[in-house]
Order: structure tokens, then C-alpha cells, then sequence
């Protein structure tokens, strides 16, 4: 946990939740808890596999749970049906507490059916709305590719990626619903953001859990084409 006001903690799956869980340790998925301090309010970041655990993190912290972001709609982020694995995510969240799951628009009839959650419980956003959690301003992203509404999170100079920026890598983009011409563009507009952004991605895939913007640009291939064609040619396969 960093700052004064700001609350912001990473949980890694199969470690600090769901500790021992196969599909969470092979997986290396992280969430994201967001929120502010003075008020105790605070967001999970796709929190799959084991939802009561973060409430219950979140509440040890002094903290209590105002809502969800999903980044995408995939199982290892917000639950369902992981090739026969069955991820417990925002289904048997809401079963404990009923909170607004934040998702991008274009991302809701995907999420309705991997997790059977209703269109009751989703709130719907596009690009650069900005989400509060008590006096904490979150800017929400739209960063298609990896899926039609994949997003980002921006928040005091911390970028919580998804999958769609990875410090070695980025998202697939052979999976139902993706696009790597969308995903190309998605990655140069995140390559813009300021140099001392600390980029959080989605999955521990890295030794590094985090890493400041300059250093991904420098060392992530993915960010290195300057072009379209240059970049659909060696990652859009």
C-alpha cells in the first residue's frame, strides 16, 4: 500500500488469495484494490478466484467494498468457465455483497454470458469517464484488442493494465472477440502516457511486478514498432 490518502494494493491469485489453488498459480493472475482511506470505500480489480477472500482482506485493511472494475471479460478476471475450470469471480461476489461491477460497454454481452451476471448489476462506461471512490478520481480507458472492451485504470499516476499491457508483452489477440489492429492502437495510446507512470499489468509474467512507463517502452518489444504494418507483422499472427 502506497501513499496518504490513496488505498491501492496488489493481491497476487494463488498467493495472497486462493493460496495453493492450481489454476490460480499457473495462471499468476493480480488484482487491484483500490480506495480511499479517509472514507474506507474502496474497488476490487478483477477479483476472481476466491471474491470472499478480498472482501474480507479489504475489511481486515479498515476498508469495505463500493464496486468492481472488470478489465475484460475473460474467467481468470471476473470468473466462469476457464477450459473446464470453473473461476469463481463476480457471481459469487455479488452472492456476499451487492456492489456495482463497472465494465466498458462493449464488453457487456460478452460478460453476460461468461458469468451469467445481469445486466442489473452492470454499470456501463465508455472511454475517459472517471470513476470516484470517495475522494479518489479513477480514469477509465478504453484499450480494445485483447477484447471489444478491454480497459485500463488510471489513477494518480499508477496504470492497472489488464491485459492489454504487460511489462514483457501484451494480450493475445487470437481469442474470440480480439482485434490486433485495435490492440496496436490501444498500446501506442498507452505509450503516450507520461514517462514516470508505474504500469501494473494484469498477470505476474514478469520478475517485476510493476515498472515505470520509460522502462516498459524500453524494454517491452511490443511497444518498439512505429507502425501498423510493422507491428501487425510480428504480433498480429
Amino acid at each position: 500500500m502506497t501513499g496518504e490518502r490513496l488505498y491501492f494494493r496488489r493481491l497476487r491469485a494463488g498467493a495472497d488469495i486462493a493460496p495453493g489453488d492450481r489454476v490460480a498459480v499457473e495462471m499468476l493472475n493480480l488484482i487491484y484494490l483500490i480506495g480511499d482511506r479517509e472514507t474506507g470505500e474502496a474497488v476490487a480489480v478483477d477479483p476472481a478466484y476466491a471474491p470472499a477472500e478480498v472482501i474480507d482482506l479489504l475489511a481486515a485493511d479498515g476498508m469495505r467494498l463500493a464496486g468492481v472494475l472488470a478489465t475484460h471479460y475473460h474467467a481468470d478476471h471476473v470468473g466462469g468457465d476457464l477450459f473446464g475450470h470453473e473461476i469463481a469471480g463476480i457471481s459469487e461476489l455479488l452472492e456476499k455483497t451487492d456492489v456495482p461491477i463497472h465494465v466498458n460497454a462493449l464488453e457487456v454481452p460478452w460478460l453476460e454470458a461468461t458469468t451469467g451476471v445481469g445486466r442489473s448489476s452492470l454499470v456501463t462506461h465508455g472511454d475517459g469517464e472517471s470513476l470516484r471512490v470517495g475522494e479518489i478520481s479513477i480514469s477509465l480507458l478504453h484499450t480494445p484488442g485483447h477484447t471489444p472492451g478491454s480497459q485500463c485504470f488510471l489513477v494518480q499516476g499508477r496504470l492497472v493494465a489488464g491485459d492489454t499491457l504487460f511489462l514483457r508483452g501484451c494480450g493475445r489477440t487470437d481469442l474470440p472477440g480480439s482485434d490486433p489492429a485495435a490492440m496496436y492502437e490501444s498500446l501506442m495510446r498507452l505509450a503516450r502516457l507520461p514517462d514516470e507512470t508505474i504500469v501494473f499489468p494484469g498477470h505476474l509474467y514478469s520478475p517485476e511486478g510493476s515498472a515505470p512507463l520509460a522502462e516498459t517502452r524500453r524494454t517491452n518489444p511490443v511497444l518498439a514498432p512505429r507502425s501498423a504494418e510493422r507491428w501487425l507483422g510480428l504480433f498480429g499472427g
